[in-house]
C-alpha cells in the first residue's frame, strides 16, 4: 500500500509540474510581448512625430495667412491714401 501511495504521490507530482509552461513557451510569451510593447512604442513615436508636424503645419498656415492679411491691408491703406490725395487734389 505504502508503494502504491508513493506512485501515486509521484505521479500526482509530475502532473503538477507538467501543467506550468515550459521554459521554451515561457520565453515565446515572453518575446511576444517584448514585441507588443515595442509595437506600441513605435506607434506612440509615430503618433508625437504626426502631431508635432500638424502643429508645425498649423502655425506655418497661420503665418502665411498674417502675412496676406498684412499685406492686403498695405494695399488698402495705400489705395484709400491715393483717393484721399485725389479728392483733396480737384
Amino acid at each position: 500500500m505504502k508503494k502504491v501511495l508513493a506512485l501515486v504521490m509521484a505521479a500526482g507530482m509530475f502532473s503538477i509540474v507538467a501543467c506550468g509552461p515550459s521554459a521554451e513557451e515561457k520565453q515565446k510569451m515572453e518575446e511576444a510581448a517584448k514585441a507588443a510593447q515595442d509595437s506600441i512604442a513605435a506607434a506612440a513615436q509615430q503618433a508625437a512625430s504626426a502631431a508635432e508636424q500638424a502643429a508645425t503645419d498649423a502655425a506655418q498656415v497661420a503665418t502665411d495667412a498674417a502675412q496676406t492679411v498684412d499685406s492686403t491691408a498695405g494695399a488698402v491703406v495705400n489705395q484709400a491714401t491715393e483717393a484721399v490725395k485725389e479728392a483733396t487734389s480737384k
